[in-house]
């Protein structure tokens, strides 16, 4: 199983609305910007994000806000907002196992449980993280940058 980018480039979206939202307009076509995406891919996310109730958007001029503050979405919000099928079992079976081979016939019943319990546990650890932790870290590495620019600036 393989998250698609549609995750990251989601929390990268909420991320930079709340950072930008106080000074500028924020956009599909900013976003895109920043992500290093087509706006077309963006809006394709916002709409997933807007339907979850992760995001408010505006035609027009309106631009783009988040419907909740980032410490109360969590990645298992953002998730299940944009990765397909996110609902459904994170393991599948292949679908005809030999029922004549002790291991065929009892390959489901053997792991069932246990890829239930791994499934369980990935998506408790996702929603024990909120997007307001990326924008905290964010906002360390950019004083860290500011800082050894301006120590740059110094010599």
């Amino acid at each position: 199983m393989q998250i698609s980018t549609k995750f990251t480039i989601a929390i990268h979206l909420l991320t930079a609305v709340d950072f930008f939202g106080e000074t500028q307009q924020v956009t599909s076509e900013f976003l895109a910007g920043s992500i290093g995406s087509n706006p077309v891919i963006i809006r394709g996310i916002m709409l997933k994000l807007r339907a979850a109730g992760l995001i408010a958007t505006k035609r027009g001029p309106g631009g783009i806000a988040l419907a909740r503050p980032l410490a109360d979405i969590t990645f298992l919000d953002v998730y299940r907002a944009v990765e397909t099928g996110s609902r459904d079992a994170l393991f599948h079976f292949h679908e005809r196992p030999n029922p004549q081979c002790p291991v065929g016939r009892n390959i489901h019943r053997s792991l069932d449980g246990l890829l239930e319990g791994i499934h369980h546990r990935f998506e408790a650890d996702l929603a024990r993280h909120t997007v307001a932790e990326v924008l905290q870290n964010l906002r360390t590495c950019t004083e860290e940058d500011d800082s050894a620019a301006h120590k740059q600036q110094a010599k």
